[in-house]
């Protein structure tokens, strides 16, 4: 059975301690980095599985790091941080990370949330496959699931890890209306809990690297007060 290897980046010495020995209880091999540019050395040298990241780390904050990371790799990745406004927030999530949770933290709603995005990678994963959708294609777009890879008009797309599922979830559905609820829990693999900002912010900013607010192809329609469809 593989090992699953979590790498945490913090600052605090103690934090990552913590969080690190909470994770191995549970059975996972832990990495851990003291500041940004050390995070994305263990990236490069580890098979990381998922991140806990620290925003404000020194010489290069979480934010760049994950930034840096979603350029090619796709794991789930955790924000721990002590900025706690909901721009933070929403800023985390848009630059690619899958969950956020603010410092001071219960270690094992921590580990609970770890456990939920693999377990969500894990099945994103798993469905994925056995659809065997090889190429899913619309008016210039060009979907390659097994691959993770979106392009228009043949340029490609840079998409975040769950603008990608957002993105293969309603294409793989034409017609279908899914409602914020049914996107949540599909794509984060939770329960819902009033996380409704959460995906109209991921849609808003799918919907402009799809070109949406400069052309009149409009390739995710909103059907007001019941949720969103791919226009096929």
């Amino acid at each position: 059975m593989k090992r699953i290897t979590i790498l945490i980046a913090d600052d605090e010495i103690e934090i990552a301690d913590l969080v690190a020995l909470h994770l191995q209880k549970e059975g996972y091999h832990t990495v851990k980095a003291s500041d940004g540019q050390s995070a994305l050395q263990a990236v490069q040298t580890h098979a990381i599985d998922l991140a806990v990241l620290d925003i404000m780390m020194p010489g290069m904050d979480g934010y760049e790091v994950t930034r840096k990371i979603r350029e090619q790799h796709h794991f789930p990745i955790i924000f721990l941080s002590a900025k706690t406004s909901d721009m933070d927030k929403i800023t985390g999530l848009v630059m690619g990370a899958d969950d956020y949770m603010t410092k001071p933290f219960n270690p094992m709603e921590l580990v609970a949330r770890v456990n939920s995005q693999l377990r969500r990678a894990l099945q994103f994963s798993q469905s994925t496959a056995t659809a065997q959708r090889s190429v899913l294609e619309k008016g210039g777009l060009v979907i390659v699931p097994d691959q993770h890879s979106v392009t228009l008009y043949g340029k490609p797309l840079e998409l975040t890890p769950k603008e990608f599922d957002i993105l293969v979830l309603l294409a793989s559905n034409p017609k279908q209306v899914f409602s914020t609820e049914i996107i949540f829990e599909k794509v984060w693999g939770e329960a819902y809990f009033e996380s409704g900002n959460t995906v109209m912010v991921h849609i808003r900013t799918l919907r402009k690297k799809l070109g949406e607010d400069v052309n009149k192809n409009k390739f995710i329609k909103t059907i007001w007060g019941v949720g969103y469809t791919f226009n096929d």
